[in-house]
């Protein structure tokens, strides 16, 4: 068997292990007659030692339509996804594969059963999820899986991250610019991305800001979770002029929570989301967002997800951001 990293078990692999031919192994697997049934069973464990899962994909190179991914979502309804499944289908269509989406709809505890449904259906997975590594490998078996904005060390899935870090500085940078002196953030640990709080807390170390620790305010991510979110720094630190949200949507309700509190944006607070929604030119003031391109992270995905159809294991990629400086700040 080849020992390289990354490298699938093939079905030759499986064979060589059993002491058989590859076509006994296909026979076998694919529960054919005409084999004796302790062969069977010879195969069946050393498939089973070797965690070898057939390969549709290997078909698919001479029927390209017969290529299925599965794309896990958190919320359709957040108009970040719609982007990312549009760069996922044009990519994928390039291919001549079929894609089938899903959503857990926010709800974690979801995931699993998901992900066990489709892993079953697909040749590969890609998702953004918010289990425990353990679980979701767990639930995906053998199915290969590429990672979404999830930071993980798992060297088995491929991944997509985003490279929140310089956008983040970029927007911190420009606040202090501005001449704004007392900043705070609407953050979000549950979205799984804890480098967006560190990066705003390096930024205002680097321009000589001291963040207070209430002026930090965990959120669910939506817009009713900026709009708590925006509410309770107001009560806990009035003193604020600009706050720095987890997401776009979150920035959305906090912004609805500035008019009903009466501060003007940006003369009394200046607000700065992540994302880049388009959604953000349609407020008054447009929002100041750090900008990545969503479509190509769906794009990167389905590359990642080609390459371990491959039976490589592909180096993380990653999503730059940059500062789209718009009305709110």
């Amino acid at each position: 068997m080849d020992e390289r990293p990354g490298k699938r078990p093939t079905l030759q692999d499986v064979a060589r292990l059993a002491g058989v031919s590859h076509q006994t192994v296909s026979r076998a697997i694919n529960d054919k007659g005409e084999i004796d049934p302790q062969t069977r069973r010879r195969v069946l464990d050393a498939a089973r030692q070797l965690r070898y899962r057939p390969s549709r994909f290997a078909r698919g190179l001479v029927r390209p339509d017969s290529t299925t991914i599965g794309l896990v979502v958190a919320d359709v309804v957040n108009p970040f996804f719609p982007e990312l499944i549009a760069g996922v289908l044009d990519a994928a269509a390039q291919r001549r594969w079929q894609v089938v989406v899903g959503s857990y709809q926010r709800h974690p505890g979801r995931e699993p059963e998901l992900l066990r449904s489709l892993a079953g259906q697909v040749d590969a997975l890609i998702g953004f999820l918010a289990e425990p590594d353990d679980v979701i490998t767990a639930a995906i078996g053998q199915t290969p899986l590429v990672v979404v904005d999830r930071h993980t060390p798992h060297s088995a899935l491929g991944r997509v991250d985003i490279d929140a870090r310089g956008g983040i500085l970029a927007a911190v940078r420009h606040l202090h610019a501005r001449g704004h002196r007392h900043i705070g953030m609407l953050d979000c640990p549950a979205g799984g991305d804890p480098t967006r709080k560190a990066a705003f807390l390096a930024g205002a170390a680097e321009n000589g800001l001291t963040v207070a620790a209430d002026a930090i305010v965990d959120v669910d991510g939506s817009m009713a979770g900026g709009e708590a979110g925006l509410t309770t720094l107001h009560e806990t630190n009035p003193d604020l002029t600009a706050v720095f949200a987890w997401n776009d949507v979150v920035a959305l309700g906090a912004h609805k929570a500035a008019r009903r509190l009466g501060r003007a944006i940006p003369r009394d607070l200046a607000l700065v989301g992540f994302d880049g929604l388009d959604l953000g030119e349609l407020i008054e003031p447009p929002l100041t967002t750090v900008y990545l391109d969503k479509r190509r992270m769906g794009e990167l995905a389905v590359i990642q997800a080609e390459q371990l159809l491959e039976g490589t294991d592909p180096d993380a990629a990653l999503v730059a951001t940059e500062l789209l400086i718009r009305s709110s700040t």
